[in-house]
């Protein structure tokens, strides 16, 4: 009987002689240049061949951590690209170059570069100092850009943000002695939306323009809600807001307020990976760390600080990588049957060994949320 092994791409890259072989190198990454549609002229083609952008990563093994990262870059990409063609397409009608400096930010799971399949838009406008005196002509050209990349990126297939968090709007462009100001309302006292507005700004990535912009505002940013108690109280205060999805018996169970796709099913997103991503981001706010993404928080907070053992860390690190890789798994199924891609998990899905591992994550980034709320 002769014996079939299954060949990993990657096995082939040592030959038998126990050299990298180069020429199998080139052969194992045919597959990613045939995905070479993702960087298409047209956005909306290069949008739509995310996913089997995706599939092929998935069919390399890399870990749903490692895809997160590779779509957030192709996102970045898609990104700048929309943000030139505007710019062209307004020096063509005769708008000029931008008066200013500038930096266009993504936010949110972008920024963390975490994003999965279906995101939508998040994004804002730091425009350099100006006198009031040029405010129309200035910001009547940044207001056209934000219309302008914004609507490219919603023509791919990258939809508009419902809650209006983008640079087409004022709230969200600002020039950057006028963020700082914000920032300094915001952080005065602990009113709930102003905290909700901080907590989407936090998490930032400079994708285009004049990135000294963001890391100077980012600077200022740390340092003033770090040394705000009101405002802190409140960032801990909004924990309760995304209660984990375990019932008071340590289940899994999901939120009896939300309505559920499925007969047993989460919002992993909501009730798992965002109370991990929340208690991260306020911790590092605390210690006035600059790291954005989720792993490098929590493995910051156990090397710099004293908020996290290493032991504690490694938990949620390894939590967080399992729940994206359940969620990537169900928004690949969901995408390969015409159905939406959302936070949502089907728990019927599931092995009996995902189901005991996702109830153990839970209770680690339960017992983590907890811990935060009490320092």
């Amino acid at each position: 009987m002769r014996i079939v092994y299954r060949a990993s791409p990657w096995r082939s890259l040592v030959s038998d002689d126990g050299l990298l072989d180069t020429s199998a190198l080139t052969a194992s990454l045919r597959d990613f240049r045939a995905n070479a549609t993702i960087f298409s002229p047209s956005l909306s083609d290069a949008y739509a061949a995310q996913l089997s952008f995706v599939e092929t990563l998935v069919r390399y093994d890399l870990p749903a951590w490692r895809i997160s990262e590779l779509i957030s870059d192709h996102i970045a990409w898609l990104y700048r690209q929309s943000i030139a063609m505007a710019l062209d397409e307004m020096q063509a009608q005769g708008w000029g170059k931008p008066p200013v400096d500038f930096c266009v930010l993504t936010l949110g799971s972008a920024a963390r570069f975490e994003s999965l399949l279906g995101p939508d838009q998040d994004n804002a406008l730091i425009i350099d100092d100006y006198p009031d005196a040029r405010h129309v002509e200035v910001d009547g050209y940044f207001q056209a850009l934000g219309e302008r990349f914004t609507q490219h990126l919603d023509a791919a297939g990258i939809p508009l943000c419902r809650g209006h968090v983008m640079a087409r709007w004022p709230m969200w462009r600002k020039r950057l002695s006028e963020w700082q100001q914000q920032f300094e309302i915001w952080s005065a006292d602990r009113q709930v939306k102003r905290v909700q507005q901080t907590n989407i700004w936090l998490d930032f990535y400079p994708v285009a323009g004049n990135a000294e912009l963001a890391e100077a505002l980012g600077q200022q940013v740390r340092s003033t809600l770090s040394s705000a108690p009101l405002f802190m109280n409140e960032m801990v205060a909004l924990l309760d807001e995304l209660p984990v999805a375990l019932d008071r018996f340590g289940r899994i169970a999901s939120h009896p307020g939300l309505a559920a796709p499925y007969d047993q099913a989460i919002d992993l997103k909501h009730q798992g990976l965002m109370p991990l991503i929340s208690a991260a981001r306020l911790l590092c706010v605390r210690y006035q760390r600059s790291e954005i993404g989720t792993r490098e928080r929590l493995t910051a907070l156990a090397h710099f600080t004293r908020a996290l053992t290493k032991e504690q860390s490694a938990l949620l690190l390894a939590a967080f990588n399992r729940m994206q890789h359940l969620l990537l798994e169900q928004q690949r199924h969901n995408k390969s049957h015409g159905q939406t891609a959302d936070g949502w998990v089907d728990l019927r899905r599931l092995r009996d060994d995902e189901r005991l591992l996702l109830k153990f994550d839970l209770q680690q980034i339960k017992a983590f949320v907890n811990q935060v709320k009490r320092l």
